[in-house]
């Protein structure tokens, strides 16, 4: 397991992530400190990030939008998600995509 990364007693999987919006691809970045940067090409602007971030963390964890929830960090770069219905090999994937 991850710093990242944590899983919890009903199964949910909670992810600290460092998010750059505004970037020219939406994509994985690597580690940043004890979370995972994630670059979105989204702005940061009437939520447009954060449902960005939701859609693309739904899509390669191959869950459904409803699954991930934006937990903390509405209006900051540094964001706390909880995804259900994902094993964490699925989770380390995306740290491992960069």
């Amino acid at each position: 397991m991850s710093d990242w990364y944590r899983v919890g007693g009903n199964g949910d999987i909670t992810l600290t992530l460092h998010i750059q919006p505004g970037a020219r691809k939406t994509e994985c970045a690597g580690l940043q400190g004890d979370a995972l940067k994630i670059r979105l090409v989204a702005p940061p602007v009437d939520g447009k990030a954060n449902a960005a971030l939701l859609a693309f963390i739904a899509e390669r964890l191959g869950c459904g939008r409803a699954a991930v929830i934006l937990k903390s960090g509405q209006t900051s770069r540094r964001k706390v998600l909880s995804v259900s219905g994902c094993t964490p090999e699925a989770v380390a994937r995306l740290a491992a995509s960069t």
